[in-house]
């Protein structure tokens, strides 16, 4: 296996609760990623992100963690991973694990001990208790808010509080804890004893805190965008050091483990969190908060590219995932609904998707183009389940059905990440469109069975035979050399990489190709081998053009 493999590699991410389903419970399993696998060969991925399978009561989709050395029973046994670690190996499939280190969750045996335990206690000193602020000690320590809405701090019944950035079943370790540190360093080398090959590390710039400022700094004081390490609870330097000693397990392997960090912070900063002697690489999450607008892409494209070389990393692409709407819907909806940083197409999502209108057609003409546009890059391209099937985001979930905490601690306010964690449509059929024998634990729409992988797998020109082809060529494209801008029209992206050529038509007019012969277009065409037409609006090509 070449230690480098991770630089060039297409990662799927598989949700598995709404993946597959084995025993008809209504939640995917391990099992039911097992009987997958050959779609997934066939598919032409190289990695699989396996997000949180860990014990949890799901009060943030898995992201709060009982236990990080086991699995949940509803999704299998710690054999179950094995044989599908196994068979993914065999299969020529690497395979990525979610790990969580920013929180555990509030039934973790840890906050358990730390809450039967008196304040100033050793197990408390695990996680960041604080005494109450305020005459009699009852207001919370700050006025912080949570990513999930409301105080980021939670009440206990001797009277301290706990921070949780997130939901208040999740409550932050404290990393200046030699006790957490050591833990996950036993966790890292548990699962890459089981032949896991990296990890996807959540909230990776979340972990180190400082909470010595008395009294703590106003809300409306914090500058979330700090690029100088100051801020609290986000992005501090000290950070690293724990990513240092990571990496020094990561290299007691051959070949070493990558890893790969969900890191919100300035692209300034990001470099960091992709050093060799860190995580190695770190989402870029530029051109998933674009809009499909040429010159937007075309600088964070340059300047990501630029990151990945300053840091000896390679730069990791991604237009859609778990926490985030949909790209194909994104790119449908007026462009002032699309901004992916604050929950993209909040006001469709919270009209049900009536309103603004959905141009559901040229929203995934848009998403097939920026795909191929994202594939032709240099770096690893991430891909999440459902968007080689076109899929759109599911907005008409019923209130009594919806299961994120956003939801609820915003009294619905914002209506969360629901509508991209659908189960997914296998087949045809009822009650969940071959998901599994029973129903599925989100709702899933009527218009599911036009976008299920047996109806697109006897279409030509289907989205799942577009990513099937598009991936088949990326991996005979690999070796190819950095890119080299082309000039162009406006609105049209135009890149080379030797002989190889990508062209990008964001407009919504046709435009006059480039000679050569198309390779693929993100587009059924009727073209065969030549490119001397018009490119089709919010359309990519990939070309092979002679005597460069």
């Amino acid at each position: 296996m070449s230690a480098s493999w991770w630089r060039n590699a297409a990662v799927y991410q598989i949700y598995p609760r709404s993946f597959a389903d084995s025993n008809g419970d209504g939640i995917g399993d391990l099992e039911g990623i097992i009987s997958r696998i050959p779609y997934l060969v066939a598919l032409g991925v190289d990695a699989v992100w396996l997000s949180p399978f860990y014990p949890s009561a799901l009060a943030d989709g898995g992201y709060d963690v009982d236990d990080y050395r086991d699995v949940d029973t509803r999704i299998g046994t710690l054999a179950d991973f094995d044989r599908m670690a196994a068979a993914l190996h065999a299969a020529g499939i690497r395979l990525i694990i979610d790990i969580v280190p920013n929180h555990t969750s509030n039934r973790h045996e840890w906050f358990q001990a730390a809450l039967a335990a008196s304040p100033g206690s050793t197990e408390r000193t695990r996680y960041l208790f604080r005494d109450g602020s305020g005459p009699g000690c009852d207001e919370p320590p700050s006025d912080w808010v949570s990513v999930f809405g409301g105080s980021a701090w939670q009440q206990v019944p001797d009277g301290q509080f706990y921070l949780h950035l997130f939901a208040s079943e999740q409550p932050d370790l404290n990393w200046n804890n030699p006790d957490v540190r050591d833990d996950f360093l036993t966790t890292l080398r548990f699962w890459a004893d089981r032949g896991v090959d990296g990890f996807r590390v959540d909230v990776a710039h979340g972990l180190v805190k400082d909470l010595s400022e008395t009294p703590l700094p106003r809300w409306d004081d914090l500058d979330p965008e700090a690029s100088d390490g100051s801020h609290p609870f986000w992005d501090r330097d000290a950070v690293h050091e724990i990513y240092q000693e990571w990496r020094r397990v990561f290299d007691e392997y051959d070949p070493p483990l990558t890893a790969v960090a969900e890191a919100w912070v300035p692209p300034t900063r990001r470099a960091r969190y992709a050093h060799p002697a860190g995580l190695g690489q770190a989402f870029n999450f530029d051109l998933l908060a674009a809009d499909f607008e040429a010159d937007t892409f075309r600088t964070a494209i340059s300047q990501n590219l630029a990151l990945a070389e300053q840091s000896g990393s390679s730069s990791t692409w991604v237009l859609s995932n778990h926490d985030v709407v949909r790209h194909a819907t994104r790119y449908g909806l007026p462009a002032r609904a699309s901004d992916a940083t604050t929950w993209p197409g909040r006001d469709w999502l919270a009209s049900g998707g009536v309103a603004p209108a959905l141009d559901r057609a040229a929203g995934l003409e848009r998403a097939r183009a920026a795909t191929l546009l994202m594939l032709a890059l240099p770096g690893s391209a991430y891909l999440y389940q459902g968007e080689e099937l076109g899929l759109h985001e599911v907005a008409e979930i019923p209130a009594a059905a919806r299961q994120d905490p956003t939801f609820s601690r915003s009294s619905g306010a914002d209506v969360g990440r629901d509508g991209c964690r659908v189960p997914l449509p296998w087949t045809t059929e009822h009650p969940s469109f071959g998901f599994g024998p029973g129903r599925s634990h989100l709702p899933q729409p009527e218009w599911f069975a036009e976008f299920a992988v047996e109806v697109q797998s006897e279409r030509l020109g289907s989205t799942l035979s577009f990513y099937q082809g598009a991936l088949a060529l990326r991996r005979t494209r690999r070796a190819s050399p950095a890119i080299e801008w082309v000039p162009s029209d406006p609105g049209v992206l135009h890149f080379s990489r030797g002989t190889w050529h990508c062209v990008t038509n964001f407009t919504d007019v046709p435009l006059a190709g480039v000679g050569g012969t198309v390779l693929i277009s993100s587009q059924p065409t009727d073209e065969t081998g030549t490119s001397d037409g018009l490119l089709p609006p919010r359309c990519t090509w990939w070309l092979e053009v002679s005597g460069n």
